[in-house]
């Protein structure tokens, strides 16, 4: 997804806002989620987002959104984004994240998702860690006890 930065929305030091660059990224994730489940998709979480480099006015910007993982009901995205300066054709990594979208039937009921099928080298660590992020947003959203996280306490403790 490509959106170019105008003043509108941009803060008082020619800055994108936060705010707007979250509602993008959360656009082009639920697209990317449809498009897999082939269903009506609703934000159930967004990890932690970074901003590694002010996007300036005027600047392009890129979205890539892919599916790395199906589970249950939910599918996780990952999104990288990346600002460009036309004129100059400088290009760098703006922000990276995750988000979380559930599947839902026209009750906004929970339905399955289809499973995500990892080809590229690239893919199958996306798919590996998937899991334990999933048990991290679990966690600190209350969801899981901690105790239960197998894959996450596998970083920490050697059996």
């Amino acid at each position: 997804m490509n959106e170019l930065v105008l003043p509108n929305d941009t803060n008082t030091l020619n800055n994108l806002m936060g705010g707007r660059l979250l509602h993008w990224m959360d656009i082009a994730a639920a697209i990317s989620a449809q498009k897999h489940c082939n269903r009506i998709v609703v934000t159930a979480s967004v990890d932690n987002v970074s901003f590694k480099h002010p996007i300036k006015l005027g600047d392009v910007i890129t979205i890539e959104a892919k599916v790395t993982r199906a589970f249950n009901t939910s599918v996780e995205v990952r999104l990288d984004v990346w600002a460009e300066n036309i004129p100059s054709g400088a290009r760098q990594k703006s922000n990276e994240a995750y988000y979380t979208f559930v599947a839902v039937d026209q009750s906004a009921r929970t339905i399955p998702v289809p499973e995500a099928i990892p080809e590229s080298t690239e893919e199958i660590e996306l798919f590996a860690g998937a899991l334990r992020r999933r048990q991290l947003r679990l966690v600190l959203g209350g969801k899981m006890h901690p105790d239960d996280a197998n894959e996450l306490k596998a970083l920490f403790f050697k059996a």
